[in-house]
């Protein structure tokens, strides 16, 4: 019963943030809102981390079959892709290097400032 109340407080965030998708006209995915829900609700302590800890978990060991839909659509897809292939790889390689190099700089930021 306990994981089942705890997906039920994290469906209900993001069902919260479907519907602040459509009040907030930002080109944003609702998703998004409701991982920005989340945490702001977990940072306030609105919502216990315990509260969602063991469900939470569970979903990041799945989350690798969640990809397996949209591979197969790359796969289904491939004669269409074909043709910008390469500017496609070209942006994906340049924006996960840039993802990388942010995310240590913060990192890097955010760590001096605690050490202080």
């Amino acid at each position: 019963m306990k994981y089942l109340r705890q997906f039920g407080i994290i469906l209900a965030v993001t069902c919260a943030g479907e519907v602040m998708k459509y009040f907030i006209p930002l080109p944003i995915p609702g998703s998004i809102y409701g991982l920005i829900l989340m945490f702001v609700l977990l940072l306030t302590k609105v919502i216990k981390v315990d509260h969602v800890k063991e469900t939470g978990e569970f979903l990041i060991e799945i989350m690798p079959l969640m990809f397996i839909p949209a591979g197969v659509g790359l796969i289904t897809s491939w004669s269409q892709l074909q043709s910008f292939l390469v500017p496609l790889l070209v942006i994906t390689v340049v924006s996960t290097f840039v993802v990388m190099i942010v995310t240590g700089k913060v990192t890097d930021f955010l760590i001096s400032k605690k050490e202080g």
